[in-house]
């Protein structure tokens, strides 16, 4: 995490109070804007002159004529200014273009000389060229690491693990049809100081006589503690797109994140990645309820209680940074009896997750099993007894 000027206001770091208007009149001005290059180039082949595609195993551009294989040119990526987050332009139109699936509504940002034929989260051919801008332009990506036959490899697994779904499910699954897209995600940096105030119960108990029989009571003693906590957070992940929901995603981390590399054009050459649905602001409020969330659990966690009365907190931002970066990810589906059921690959270390259908006949048989072993142990049992 690198390290920046706090803000005025820590408490509402972002001046989300401001007009929006205002906000993009200043950011005509704003020191930290830089030229965004728009070059469309074609990356081609210095030996054949074919076009080249970026190549997950070896994560170099690769010629699929002729199998020459060339360098990257891109440094680490570096965290941006927090005030960069409202100068919010359309920087990566002049290098892609975005297609909408009127099926799913999902909509891709695809290398200006792809296009789309079939969307990678229904698998419906029913695709066409939005006039929409493709939104922001990312600073930062994790490439993809994973093969499209080791991602399908990882699927095939899961779903021969998924003992309850329907065997026509399982074997209708088609996991080297998974496609390869990038996710537009935003990570955040920030210190932060906390002053808390909480009341806590710690249980006890004490012994109590009815009928002649001595009965232990359960009883709550409360506390209350209060102090100020300090703490950091680095690369806290939030994506930008809502065509994964959150679940599914933190079901797939992590991404290292914290080694990704300065985005260049080439990692999406072949490739492709759906269209930022939440903006920045959007973004970092949704970090703050994790920072939030974690806070409170680094907070109570020096203590020792059972219950919790009330808890408050009010924490300040410092030295804020955020990277908006592509994450990889390859996207499945398979639809059964009219639903669609989609599973996904982490495209940097293979973790697979999904959805599946469960046989009710499978459940009803293993329920019976285990009725008729639970009602054997018993006659068994008593058997035993005499």
């Amino acid at each position: 995490m690198k390290g920046r000027k706090g803000v005025s206001d820590p408490f509402d770091p972002f001046g989300l109070e401001e007009s929006a208007a205002t906000a993009v009149q200043e950011n005509n001005n704003d020191p930290y804007a830089e030229d965004v290059q728009t070059d469309t180039a074609v990356m081609k082949c210095p030996s054949c002159g074919a076009n080249m595609i970026y190549e997950a195993e070896s994560g170099m551009l690769c010629c699929e004529h002729c199998g020459t294989r060339q360098e990257i040119a891109a440094d680490g990526s570096e965290e941006q200014a927090f005030e960069k987050l409202l100068a919010e332009d359309n920087g990566w139109a002049g290098e892609s273009h975005v297609f909408l699936c009127r099926n799913c509504g999902a909509r891709e940002v695809l290398d200006k000389n792809e296009i789309a034929k079939e969307c990678p989260f229904c698998g419906t051919t029913n695709i066409v060229q939005s006039e929409e801008l493709p939104g922001l332009r990312p600073n930062a990506v994790v490439p993809f690491r994973i093969s499209n036959e080791a991602a399908a490899s990882g699927v095939r697994k899961w779903i021969n693990k998924r003992i309850f779904s329907p065997g026509k499910f399982r074997r209708s699954a088609k996991p080297e049809k998974i496609k390869a897209v990038y996710m537009p995600s935003f990570t955040f940096d920030s210190r932060t100081e906390s002053y808390y105030t909480a009341k806590l119960g710690k249980y006890y108990y004490v012994t109590r006589y009815r009928n002649g029989r001595s009965v232990n009571e359960r009883r709550i003693r409360y506390f209350y503690v209060s102090g100020v906590h300090n703490s950091a957070f680095d690369d806290v992940l939030v994506q930008a797109s809502e065509a994964i929901d959150r679940k599914s995603l933190n079901k797939l981390e992590p991404f290292d994140t914290e080694n990704s590399r300065e985005y260049k054009q080439e990692y999406l050459s072949g490739f492709t990645a759906t269209q930022n649905t939440k903006s920045g602001p959007q973004c970092w409020e949704e970090a703050k309820e994790i920072i939030g969330a974690r806070l409170q659990s680094e907070i109570l966690s020096k203590y020792t209680y059972d219950e919790i009365a009330f808890f408050n907190v009010k924490t300040q931002y410092f030295d804020m940074t955020y990277k908006y970066v592509l994450i990889p990810v390859y996207v499945g589906h398979c639809n059964w009896r009219a639903k669609l059921y989609n599973f996904f690959v982490n495209g940097f270390n293979g973790k697979v997750y999904g959805k599946a259908p469960i046989s009710p006949l499978k459940v009803g048989a293993l329920t019976v099993v285990i009725i008729g072993a639970l009602v054997g142990l018993y006659f068994l049992f008593r058997w035993m007894n005499g």
